[in-house]
């Protein structure tokens, strides 16, 4: 089989090299010369644990190739993946100039029978746009060439991607012809031997489905943090609530850590998009409305600590920083809790300082000069009037509080994740600040709306 990947952001790169490593012949096309021609010399323009080495073994093994033509690499190609970006417009639905170009360009160049793929997430009634789309492009040609439109969403996590194409808990495929689905069946063979289902569906079926996957998980979020805010008011303690309703099988222990809010490239975008394609049929998506509500102050949960500790009193104080990303292993800041706290602390005259392991440049385009960026987590500590956890690489478990008790000026840690414990904390002398759970140190404020 012959296959083409549009678009070597995120989800083209890991799909098409994943594929290239069952032994597709794949072809990855970006107009980007830039990024293609780095590619070629194997420098990845996202952070992936994996898939450098992966990238270049399929490109040595002539499996992988990158080209910026859309006419070369779609030739006589038996599926065509679109996987180019659909950033959210400015009224929250998601935008399809991309996706739409993509299907145009396909339409002016095929020569023979494909399955034309949406990856990206795009919302419900875009395969029918990409269908009528590509019909166009090939009548102005006069060209009689077949084609079968399909939707196949993707379920890869940022930082376990690999694992998750070459291992998934599902594949969902939305098919309108049994020729596509024969065709898909036979591209996904490889990766079925585990066992893992392909669950076959109409096309808008399937488009949802990715839409209400999201939802859901970013509901759990925002659920736990609403709760989470209640037990540090009523003196509960968040924790030990979400272990004793994980422990049920219908609720279960993922999606349910308290923090500081979800980021990211999905969950916000994809919310946002749900509720606008409700709204544009007639219909208020009240439960996501309140998802995202939530979501939003959650951001502010940290700073607003920080300010009741100091009583306000934040001009000049030094901020140590541990964490960027909206989570740990990507470099992803999109949507990134951090960046709403580092905008905060700055906004009052704070000095921050700030580590990651591998967002620092992606963060640069945001922050630019205006943080101090430490080549270690320790470093940044030094004469910090507070330390904040932000995301939870695991470098960030077991630091030496000791150590970082010598290099602070004031002994003070805001815990963004829960990933410390309280007493053992206070053991070390440090006031120590977490999410739902009231410490000896926490001044409980009713939230007044």
């Amino acid at each position: 089989m012959k296959i083409a990947v549009v678009g070597t952001g995120y989800v083209g790169l890991v799909t098409g090299t994943c594929f290239a490593e069952v032994g597709i012949e794949v072809t990855c096309i970006d107009i980007d010369k830039q990024k293609i021609d780095n590619l070629k010399q194997g420098v990845l323009p996202i952070y992936e644990p994996g898939l450098e080495e992966m990238v270049v073994r399929n490109m040595e093994k002539g499996r992988l190739h990158f080209s910026t033509s859309l006419a070369e690499g779609i030739q006589n190609a038996d599926v065509a993946f679109i996987a180019v970006g659909t950033p959210p417009g400015e009224d929250g639905s998601a935008d399809l100039k991309y996706v739409l170009a993509v299907a145009r360009g396909i339409g002016e160049h095929m020569n023979s029978y494909g399955v034309i793929v949406t990856k990206s997430t795009v919302p419900v009634g875009t395969a029918a746009k990409v269908q009528n789309e590509i019909a166009q492009a090939l009548a102005k040609r006069g060209a009689d060439i077949d084609f079968d439109v399909a939707s196949n969403p993707e379920f890869l996590k940022e930082g376990a991607a690999i694992d998750d194409f070459l291992k998934p808990d599902r594949i969902v495929v939305g098919v309108a012809s049994e020729r596509a689905e024969e065709v898909m069946r036979k591209l996904y063979k490889p990766f079925l031997l585990n066992g893992h289902p392909i669950i076959f569906m109409d096309i808008p079926s399937a488009e949802m489905t990715k839409y209400a996957a999201n939802a859901m998980l970013a509901t759990k979020i925002s659920f736990m943090n609403d709760v989470a805010n209640l037990c540090e008011i009523m003196g509960a303690d968040v924790n030990m609530v979400r272990r004793g309703i994980g422990s049920d099988a219908r609720i279960g222990t993922k999606f349910i850590y308290p923090g500081i809010g979800y980021g990211g490239s999905c969950f916000p975008k994809d919310v946002k998009a749900l509720i606008k394609t409700a709204a544009e049929n007639g219909y208020e998506m009240q439960v996501l409305k309140a998802v995202e509500s939530v979501n939003e102050d959650q951001k502010s949960v940290l700073f607003e600590k920080v300010k009741r500790h100091f009583g306000g009193e934040l001009k000049g104080k030094r901020m140590a920083v541990w964490g960027l990303s909206f989570k740990p292993k990507t470099d992803d800041m999109r949507e990134a809790p951090s960046l709403v706290i580092i905008e905060k602390l700055l906004s009052v005259g704070c000095e921050v300082v700030a580590y990651d392991p591998v967002a620092v440049h992606e963060a640069k385009k945001d922050l630019g000069d205006r943080v101090t960026y430490a080549s270690d987590p320790y470093a940044a500590t030094e004469g910090a009037d507070a330390l904040l956890v932000v995301t939870e690489w695991p470098e960030f478990r077991s630091p030496n509080f000791e150590t970082i008790g010598a290099l602070m000026n004031t002994k003070v840690v805001f815990d963004g994740r829960n990933i410390y414990d309280a007493q053992e904390m206070e053991r070390a002398g440090f006031a120590y600040h977490c999410i739902g759970v009231r410490t000896s140190h926490h001044e409980h404020a009713h939230k007044t709306v």
